[in-house]
């Protein structure tokens, strides 16, 4: 039968199960006669789909994990952009309060500009807040409200 058999193809390398399945046939072939061989290929046919059954559910199984990993990455993405949309718009606005009123009150346009607008931008765009920034900007302003309590001298009339 091997003789007769010579064009049988070979084992493919690229799909492992198919190949362990030709193996297997051709080797039962090598010992059997027809009939015994196609027994043995009909007991061996549930095996062969219990196994690509598995292959496809681990496919799937992957599929869906990248997918879930592409969407959680978008996901960080749109976060990250509206960070940095609303540090933005954040730090353009507290740059122009604090160049309006420094002409009124300089200590409201110093802690509106300074540890505070870096405070802030910082929480924004990078999402992390230090202990030394929360330090900064409580020092900040207590000097501030100490200087709004000092009386300020009336404008001189026009």
């Amino acid at each position: 039968m091997s003789s007769e058999n010579s064009a049988v193809p070979a084992p493919r390398e690229d799909d492992p199960l198919l190949s362990a399945g030709l193996k297997i046939a051709m080797q039962w072939g090598q010992a059997l006669d027809t009939d015994k061989l196609k027994v043995a290929l009909d007991a061996l046919e549930p095996q062969l789909k219990r196994e690509h059954q598995l292959r496809v559910k681990q496919l799937d199984m992957q599929a869906r994990k990248q997918e879930a990993e592409e969407r959680e990455a978008k996901r960080r993405h749109k976060l990250r952009m509206t960070g940095l949309i609303v540090g933005a718009v954040v730090a353009i606005a507290m740059l122009g309060a604090g160049v309006y009123t420094v002409k009124d009150a300089w200590w409201l346009g110093c802690l509106l500009c300074g540890p505070v607008f870096v405070a802030a931008l910082k929480i924004f765009v990078l999402r992390r807040s230090d202990k030394h920034d929360i330090q900064a900007v409580a020092d900040v302003t207590k000097l501030g409200t100490r200087q709004a309590g000092q009386a300020q001298p009336p404008p001189p009339p026009v």
